[in-house]
């Protein structure tokens, strides 16, 4: 049975994942009942939310422009009127479908409208079942910097079902990959090799590896729940990776996908780890190899790369004017809290750019 309970709510990725759901409804009795969707979502997955579920009331429909730019405090606003302007009260429910987009900023905009409502996610990109419907966070980009506002707090209850991954294009299938892959990274060397070959049309398999990758996350934030240890490992390869994210945005560059993003930052922090950490040549090499075999490669000039180092003193992680990065010994075997010199990050985009 796929489903995971703790005192602050439940992930379910069954078959009866849809009767969770309405139970849960049931149980809550919310006085109101929200779905917040994008323009994508409402098109593509809400009928089929509609079509499995019983409503005891008709829920109101909440509707944003899709894309990681609207991703912010003004989107926030407009949500907190609407759900003021329908009467939405603190017995309310608000439920967000759609990827790490929706289920953030719809989660963050739950635990500040009226001190806090309940909100269930349900996750319709991969990247969002594997990485956003574990760990509570919630919030929003501060201009084309990531998650600068947010809280931790987990939804009510979170529904993995893998029959939406037939509305994504392939690149978001894709991107999705980068968070199942760092999860093999920093965990072990079985998953790693299992996930290299996922393959989202062989069904029961894949919905195996996604599970498998939900319980890897799991475990690691209920270890460390407020990220003062284990819990940092789930940042390897977003230091740099989420800089890269963030500068292509800012200079109105080519967007990039997150895990687009990310995936060239574990390569980058796979080269840095193999000079600092020991972590085996050969195995880098490899890892590299299945990276850039599922993800195309984007080519950085020395101003690029001077830019991202800047963006770097933005990450969640450092403290005191330090940028610490996550580097690996060994698969599954981790060092946290790593400095590391601006002349070593232009090493490993050499590597990055001539493999």
């Amino acid at each position: 049975m796929k489903q995971l309970n703790n005192k602050e709510g439940s992930v379910c990725g069954d078959t009866n994942a849809w009767e969770v759901f309405e139970n849960q409804i049931a149980s809550l009795n919310p006085t109101k009942i929200f779905i917040l969707t994008d323009e994508n979502t409402k098109e593509l997955c809400l009928p089929y939310v509609l079509k499995k579920t019983s409503f005891n009331q008709e829920p109101e429909i909440l509707c944003i422009p899709p894309g990681e730019t609207n991703k912010t405090i003004s989107t926030c606003v407009k949500l907190w009127n609407k759900l003021s302007e329908k009467g939405a009260d603190r017995n309310s429910l608000l439920i967000n479908l759609g990827g790490g987009v929706v289920t953030d900023l719809g989660g963050f905009v739950a635990c500040t409208f009226k001190r806090g409502i309940s909100f269930i996610n349900i996750p319709t990109s991969l990247l969002a079942m594997v990485d956003a419907s574990v760990g509570g966070k919630n919030g929003v980009d501060l201009g084309s910097l990531k998650n600068q506002v947010g809280v931790i707090k987990k939804p009510i209850q979170v529904i993995i079902d893998i029959a939406f991954l037939d509305t994504l294009p392939q690149a978001h299938v894709t991107s999705g990959l980068a968070e199942m892959l760092k999860h093999g990274l920093i965990h072990s060397e079985a998953y790693w090799q299992k996930v290299q070959y996922f393959n989202v049309n062989d069904t029961p398999k894949a919905s195996d590896l996604i599970w498998e990758s939900v319980l890897i996350k799991n475990e690691v934030v209920t270890e460390d729940p407020l990220e003062k240890g284990r819990r940092k490992t789930l940042n390897y390869g977003h230091t740099l990776g989420h800089a890269i994210e963030s500068y292509f945005i800012e200079a109105s560059k080519e967007e990039l996908l997150h895990g687009e993003a990310i995936a060239i930052g574990m390569i980058l922090a796979t080269y840095i780890s193999s000079e600092l950490c020991s972590f085996p040549k050969k195995k880098l090499d490899e890892i590299t190899t299945v990276i850039l075999s599922n993800f195309k490669k984007v080519s950085f000039n020395k101003e690029d790369i001077e830019q991202i180092i800047k963006l770097l003193i933005f990450d969640k992680k450092n403290s005191g004017g330090t940028v610490y990065f996550v580097l690996l010994h060994d698969i599954g075997n981790y060092k946290i809290n790593c400095t590391v010199k601006n002349e070593l990050i232009h090493e490993a985009f050499n590597y990055y750019e001539n493999f």
